[in-house]
């Protein structure tokens, strides 16, 4: 068993880290308060590689394994968790997808775009009747024939004004239940595809989060990703892999919040002494290193099984669960730490707890994936 990166992975962090320190941390706190997506940072992602991370070079990507993008979620996470959801889902959710399930033309026609950050793609499952049950899909797409007939409303859609491509979960036929759902790729200029509202978050504020309706939008049946009736088979699996993304970014933002409580322990001093040496404090930081190393080996084991094409169901939703919680216990802490300092916009740290929150729900709850785990446990015991 080896725990040591290879040259290519520290490469691929250090690359990251570097962009984070020069490129998003700048003008984050505006960013956040503003609610102002990272266009720039986003062209600047894409034209490192970093859109199409996982992505064959045969179609414009990088070409790279699973863990060189956990590496890489982590580093940017560490900063801008707005920035870094833009990179998961346009990675793990649309890339993967259409180049796991989708046809040869239809990954001609949009992966080499998708990967080089020319244009991004979206992921639209939840909707206001289903978020965790995804069974429930009241969006339908009716067959006419030579093409589908879309309507319906998807809701907290990460790039969802700024897409160009998204994919959209649909029921065809109800009496089928789940197997009578498909995944469709709508472009943004089709008729009756509108950008609805976009929402005023707690956390991840510079992402660009939307509701999108579809008002008899006609969807090539070219444009279809599998077989009739896949829908449903698809969604799952690619969010599957989705949740290492989320884990990657949720390990981000924990070490970032400790990497600020750290140092900030080392500055302030108090009763003659800095705050570190009194052992509340230390007992803290052990606690917020402990679980942080705890969630990163969930995380990387689970890059690592996926890389190596074997399954990871659990293990994904494992790293996603412990990561998530563990982002939002260490930040929280870390603004215990800061004391009043950590209340205010200036330390960071407050910013990263109000992040940390949604790596506890998109993507599967943590309620869902304790479903996840417990079913797989007692189904191979």
């Amino acid at each position: 068993m080896n725990f040591n990166l290879s040259e290519e992975h520290l490469m691929i962090r250090d690359a990251a880290r570097d962009f984070t320190q020069s490129e998003l941390l700048p003008g984050v706190i505006e960013r956040d308060d503003k609610q102002e997506f990272p266009a720039q940072q986003i062209k600047q992602l894409g034209e490192l590689g970093f859109m199409g991370m996982m992505v064959s070079p045969e179609y414009g990507g990088s070409g790279m394994d699973t863990l060189s993008y956990v590496l890489a979620m982590e580093e940017f996470s560490k900063v801008d968790a707005s920035a870094s959801v833009v990179v998961s889902v346009n990675n793990s959710l649309v890339c993967w997808g259409l180049e796991t399930f989708g046809s040869e033309e239809q990954k001609q026609k949009y992966l080499p775009r998708l990967a080089s950050g020319e244009i991004i793609g979206a992921f639209c499952l939840s909707e206001p009747e289903a978020g965790s049950d995804a069974t429930s899909q009241a969006t339908t797409a009716i067959d006419m024939g030579d093409h589908y007939l879309l309507n319906g409303t998807k809701n907290w859609i990460t790039n969802g004004s700024t897409c160009e491509v998204a994919l959209v979960i649909a029921q065809t036929d109800r009496d089928k239940g789940h197997r009578g759902i498909n995944a469709l790729i709508v472009e943004k200029g089709m008729d009756g595809f509108i950008v609805g509202k976009k929402e005023d978050k707690l956390g991840i504020r510079g992402s660009d989060t939307h509701t999108l309706l579809f008002n008899d939008v006609k969807v090539p049946k070219e444009n279809r990703i599998g077989e009739d009736g896949f829908g449903f088979k698809f969604a799952m699996k690619t969010l599957s892999g989705g949740r290492i993304g989320i884990a990657a970014q949720a390990l981000g933002i924990a070490q970032g919040a400790l990497d600020l409580a750290l140092a900030y322990s080392k500055e302030r001093t108090t009763f003659g002494k800095p705050i570190h040496d009194h052992q509340a404090i230390a007992f803290k930081l052990a606690d917020m290193e402990m679980k942080i190393e705890q969630a990163r080996m969930l995380v990387y084991k689970a890059a690592w099984l996926k890389d190596q094409g074997m399954p990871y169901d659990k293990e994904s939703a494992m790293a996603k669960l412990a990561a998530s919680e563990a982002a939002m216990w260490v930040t929280t802490e870390a603004v215990q730490v800061h004391g009043g300092y950590g209340f205010v916009k200036e330390y960071h740290v407050e910013r990263l707890m109000r992040d940390a929150k949604i790596t506890q729900i998109y993507e599967g709850t943590s309620e869902i994936q304790r479903i996840v785990i417990s079913r797989d446990l007692i189904k191979n015991s």
